[in-house]
């Protein structure tokens, strides 16, 4: 596995969503091919996660339809990625800040 997208899913598990921005971006900015999509996909739903902790749902669900719409491209599974269960978990985030409710846990990424 690439060592920035590996970094960014320990952040990401981490719940350091600002940083693990920060790291997709990197492997993101020099890609011209298809994988630049995928990675786009993860900084989308990272971004989301890091508005709605902020306290920003409107823009944490605009982020994450960004990111579920490019995803969908990439399912069941990419780079080892369990896309299939995080296209699934975060579904459940968009409906819950939909309804305005507090979001407890986020989604992991799994890794196959």
């Amino acid at each position: 596995m690439d060592p920035l997208l590996e970094r960014g899913i320990e952040l990401f598990n981490q719940g350091e969503y600002f940083e693990c921005h920060e790291v997709w971006e990197a492997a993101w900015t020099p890609e011209r091919g298809p994988r630049r999509l995928f990675l786009q996909s993860l900084i989308h739903m990272t971004v989301g996660f890091y508005h709605n902790v902020r306290g920003n749902p409107t823009g944490a669900l605009r982020q994450l339809r960004k990111g579920l719409r490019k995803l969908g491209a990439y399912l069941p599974v990419s780079e080892q990625v369990d896309t299939a269960r995080l296209e699934r978990e975060v579904l459940l985030v968009v409906r819950a800040i939909e309804e305005g409710v507090s979001i407890s846990r986020y989604p992991r990424i799994h890794v196959d």
